[in-house]
């Protein structure tokens, strides 16, 4: 029986431990915009999510050539985020990436 309460013991530390760690991951994430067109609007939820949040950029816009480093560290633990990028000329594009994993993200069009 003490076994059993030790290796318990041991799993509910070693869980606790790497669900710590996965809030502690980098979750900055540089933009690069390698496509012809201005990106007029840069969207990031958490794939827990179940709408698109707020327009990252505001009032900014991010031409062709331009970069930006966003931190995508909501507070939840996500690593998996959902992209909406919209380009002037109206285009959308959608992506999923793991901001855990991956410091940086080209956009193509």
């Amino acid at each position: 029986m003490m076994h059993f309460r030790n290796a318990t013991v041991a799993s509910l530390v070693l869980l606790t431990l790497s669900a710590g760690a996965s809030f502690a991951l980098d979750r900055k994430l540089t933009v690069y915009n390698k496509s012809g067109y201005t990106i007029t609007e840069f969207y990031g939820s958490n794939s827990g999510s179940d709408n698109w949040e707020e327009d990252i950029l505001g009032k900014d816009v991010l031409p062709p050539g331009g970069s930006v480093t966003i931190d995508f560290n909501d507070g939840t633990g996500y690593c998996m985020f959902d992209f909406l990028v919209k380009f002037e000329d109206g285009d959308e594009m959608t992506d999923k990436i793991d901001v855990c994993t991956v410091g940086t993200y080209n956009i193509t069009n």
